[in-house]
């Protein structure tokens, strides 16, 4: 037997660097799982929502670091590609993740937060009323956040079908689970886990599908090497053909694109208000920013045969989106609606193809994100309450928000602020990001979509103001009451607020770093 001596192996080199903000993520989660299995009881939330913070902020420190290198020479790390779409979006998941944790971490002043304290019990059993007799919390929701946000990183830097399939399950298994913990409504909440999960799964199937269909035509699981196949095979064009189709689906799925979207109201109502707000801008952003990477890997041999297929979905979501938002009276499915929507504002960025256009499409979920975060923050701090003054759970009836510009009017502005940037009004983060994706569908010869996209904002506007005219020109109620919290939201509430504005007053800098994005094909 011939053994090959030791000096003829090398060991391999691993880019640490470009990993390391993924790493600092996942190693947060790995250490709040520790935390949660060995420290003491009264010490675990402290020290994971210490930990979480502390994650989320030393990769954001990490990726400004990276920028400039990336900016300056993309490279493809085997099956991981660092280019500046990759730091771009993630850059905005962690901002994005860094909001929604302070989001999560707070707690009124009675100490009760969004979560169950056990979401094991049973719904109104013995064992869910000793716990809260106890103050028992668990707190895996924190690093289940970071699990998760460490998968929606690694997804749109993925160049193989089966990294983007694993960062597809990272990031949604962890949302599943924390669809099922609201401390209210629990088994709401559990329907929409649920329900979750199975479409989810189908989603999954999907995507699965297509990168079968997709390896069967171009021998490689490589996303980047699929365009050459394409140019040079002309044989089983049907093959592809599905297999495209298949993937899209997949991630359409994931930003709840018509007719994908119908888990988006239940899910988003059933959920924790800190999960929704989460699940509904993060996931946006690491889907749209793969779906960019992978729709312009083969749209230059493939865009005639689909782009009225996807074009034909984007407006199907807008009227979606836009119409069944008309007739809500629960705000979080009037915000779920308009995600919906938004979603389909976004795909026209992707349809265009146009240079500097991926930079807008990060712009465009960066603002969104912000506004969406904070805006669930709000509904988190808005409760009912009864005949004797008892503070109840989250008053998302909209009837119940009447008169809190009158008595919170730092709450009702900040709300008023979201709204507004929701509907694309000037000097907010929204209408620069409308501006520059409409102005891309122009250029990129789908005009009339961009009309479509201008009168269903002008349509979705109608339910923004009318949240406005109650909070702001109806006399305040007593079933409703803004609670006080420890603060963390609030502080989560002031920045959104701060960066929607400065996304709106000030979009140069944020435009030309992003414009900056281009998408790296080895």
């Amino acid at each position: 037997m011939n053994v090959l001596p030791m000096a003829n192996f090398q060991a391999p080199e691993v880019p640490w660097l470009s990993l390391a903000p993924i790493l600092i993520v996942l190693g947060g989660a790995v250490l709040g799982i520790l935390v949660e299995a060995f420290a003491p009881a009264k010490a675990r939330r402290p020290i994971v929502i210490g930990l979480s913070i502390l994650a989320t902020a030393g990769a954001c420190v990490m990726l400004a670091l990276r920028w400039a290198p990336v900016v300056a020479a993309p490279a493809s790390l085997g099956e991981y590609i660092e280019d500046p779409l990759t730091v771009g979006a993630q850059s905005v998941l962690v901002i994005i993740g860094f909001l929604a944790v302070l989001v999560m971490a707070d707690r009124t002043t009675v100490g009760d937060g969004a979560f169950a304290g056990q979401p094991s019990d049973r719904p109104d059993s013995a064992a869910e009323e000793l716990s809260e007799r106890k103050g028992y919390q668990r707190s895996e929701m924190f690093p289940l956040t970071l699990f998760s946000l460490g998968g929606m990183m690694i997804f749109p830097a993925a160049d193989n079908f089966v990294t983007l399939f694993v960062a597809l399950e990272v990031m949604s298994l962890p949302l599943y689970i924390m669809a099922a913990t609201a401390r209210r409504r629990r088994q709401l909440s559990y329907e929409a886990a649920l329900k979750y999960f199975v479409l989810g799964a189908f989603s999954s199937g999907f995507m699965l599908m297509g990168s079968a269909f997709l390896f069967g035509f171009s021998n490689s699981l490589r996303i980047s090497e699929l365009g050459q196949a394409i140019s040079t095979n002309t044989n089983m064009d049907w093959m592809v053909l599905v297999g495209v189709f298949c993937v899209m689906v997949g991630l359409l799925f994931k930003v709840g694109a018509a007719p994908f979207h119908a888990w988006t109201p239940d899910v988003y109502t059933g959920a924790p208000t800190p999960v929704t707000g989460f699940m509904a801008a993060a996931v946006k952003i690491a889907a749209f920013a793969a779906m960019a990477r992978f729709y312009q890997a083969v749209a230059a041999y493939l865009q005639w045969d689909y782009l009225y297929v996807f074009a034909a979905i984007a407006v199907l979501t807008i009227v979606v989106g836009t119409f069944a938002g008309l007739v809500q009276d629960d705000v979080k499915r009037m915000l779920a609606y308009s995600s919906i929507a938004h979603a389909g504002f976004i795909l026209m960025g992707i349809l265009a193809i146009q240079k500097g256009g991926t930079g807008h499409v990060l712009f465009y979920t960066l603002g969104y994100g912000l506004a969406t975060v904070g805006a669930f923050a709000v509904v988190s701090l808005v409760r009912g309450r009864d005949a004797d003054g008892n503070v109840l759970g989250e008053a998302t009836s909209l009837r119940k928000w009447a008169g809190i510009g009158r008595t919170n009017p730092w709450i009702a502005g900040a709300m008023l602020v979201f709204l507004l940037s929701f509907a694309g009004i000037p000097l907010t983060g929204g209408f620069v990001g409308k501006f520059v994706i409409f102005s891309d569908a122009i250029k990129g010869g789908i005009g009339w979509l961009a009309i479509v996209g201008l009168v269903a904002s002008a349509i979705t506007a109608f339910y923004y103001f009318r949240l406005v005219r109650l909070m702001f020109f109806t006399e305040p109620g007593e079933e409703s009451v803004v609670v006080k919290s420890e603060g963390l939201s609030a502080l989560a509430i002031i920045v959104c607020a701060l960066g929607t504005l400065a996304l709106g007053v000030f979009p140069g800098p944020v435009l030309s770093l992003l414009e900056k994005i281009v998408i790296l094909i080895p």
